[in-house]
């Protein structure tokens, strides 16, 4: 192996290696200046059964300290020291175990900004590691005036314990809607925003939810109403245009539309229910909107006439947000449009529509039997999300 190496005179230290990096190879000289200034360099390995895993990690964790410490005297010590321990092969792990530690260090504390440690573990000159706990925010980093809901109040999880003792209502600083209060702190939708609810009604249903959370946990999923209102004050002015466009993408394939043949012994019977719930609905739009609505046995869906369809978007145009709400949450769990404009047209009362929503089902229900954990438990999530948005639709419209 032969040891050369092109070295600098702003690198040069009397009696220190210098590791100096290539593009194509990595080379150890010793250097040591004469009398001249000149240098002269002769090997410093001369161990012919070297390691070359060894070497290897040698010289990788050379290059990763060096831009730390940004000292090459520093990054040659370390380099002598590791080379001699080559002669004594039981010292070796201990060094760069002890090494790596101090380079984790460094990294740490440059990446971590000027405070506590925020890190959950600690290494000891011991060899132990040690847990703690992340240190907490400043106070002055939070409102103590507002509480903010978190992101995963919007999906289904729990988000933490109950932090309060007392739910209240009052009228907002502008005097235009009412808050709710969680003793006194005002509280806030996910995005920060004043939950400012449009009646006093609609702030006392959703004060109830909160009042009746359990100690161990803030449950999400008991609380629709304050979903819906998150919904129709954050979501929907942003989107109003989608979801418009969304539910009328659907309304061509509305389950209403679609009729079970009469000519086929399987399903006639389906047909003439059918027939005897659904064609009340019906003959409401025709009178309604002014147009009868076409009937279809295909799963494709049809084609309804575009009076119809104009006159349906229309209406959905010049609704509110808390209303643009409560149908499209409605429409999504009927998959059906009309079922949600009945709702909202007072012409269905909730057990109506949901004894709409699934006809076809219950009729097989009734005829090969109840799957428990299943039908019954789709009943219920059903009934939950029809209801909710019901109630939502008419404690928001104000008389």
């Amino acid at each position: 192996m032969i040891m050369s190496a092109e070295i600098s005179q702003a690198h040069i230290s009397h009696g220190q290696a210098v590791l100096l990096p290539s593009l194509s190879h990595v080379q150890w000289a010793s250097v040591e200046p004469n009398l001249k200034g000149s240098c002269r360099s002769r090997p410093r390995l001369k161990t012919p059964h070297l390691n070359l895993s060894l070497l290897r990690i040698a010289i990788l964790l050379s290059f990763l300290v060096h831009p730390i410490y940004q000292s090459m005297a520093t990054s040659s010590l370390l380099m002598r020291k590791t080379l001699k321990s080559f002669r004594n092969p039981s010292s070796i792990l201990a060094s760069l175990t002890t090494h790596s530690r101090r380079l984790s260090s460094t990294v740490a504390a440059q990446n971590q900004p000027n405070g506590p440690s925020s890190s959950s573990f600690t290494f000891s000159a011991d060899d132990a590691i040690y847990v703690k706990a992340p240190s907490p925010k400043p106070a002055s980093a939070s409102d103590p005036s507002s509480v903010t809901m978190p992101m995963a109040f919007m999906t289904g999880s729990i988000v933490g314990r109950r932090f309060y003792k007392q739910v209240t209502t009052r009228e907002a600083d502008d005097g235009n809607g009412w808050t709710v209060m969680l003793d006194y702190r005002t509280l806030k939708t996910p995005s920060k925003r004043a939950l400012k609810l449009p009646t006093h009604a609609l702030a006392k249903a959703i004060a109830a939810e909160w009042e009746y959370q359990q100690t161990d946990g803030i449950r999400p999923f008991t609380m629709p109403l304050m979903k819906l209102a998150c919904t129709a004050l954050e979501r929907v002015p942003l989107i109003r245009p989608k979801i418009i466009e969304h539910l009328m993408k659907k309304f061509n394939q509305d389950l209403v539309f679609c009729r079970a043949p009469e000519d086929n012994v399987l399903t006639s019977d389906v047909h003439d229910r059918q027939v005897e719930k659904i064609d009340p609905l019906l003959d409401w739009l025709k009178s309604e909107f002014g147009f009868k609505p076409v009937l279809y046995s295909s799963f494709f869906g049809g084609k309804q006439d575009e009076g119809l369809i104009k006159a349906i978007e229309n209406l959905l145009k010049n609704t509110d947000d808390c209303e643009l709400a409560a149908i499209d949450a409605m429409a999504a769990s009927a998959h059906s449009l009309v079922i949600a404009l009945g709702i909202f047209h007072g012409k269905l009362q909730i057990e109506g529509a949901i004894e709409l929503i699934r006809l076809e089902e219950d009729f097989q229900v009734d005829r090969w039997g109840l799957v428990e954990g299943g039908h019954d438990v789709d009943i219920a999530d059903l009934k939950v999300q029809i209801s909710s948005a019901a109630v939502f639709l008419a404690l928001s419209r104000r008389i």
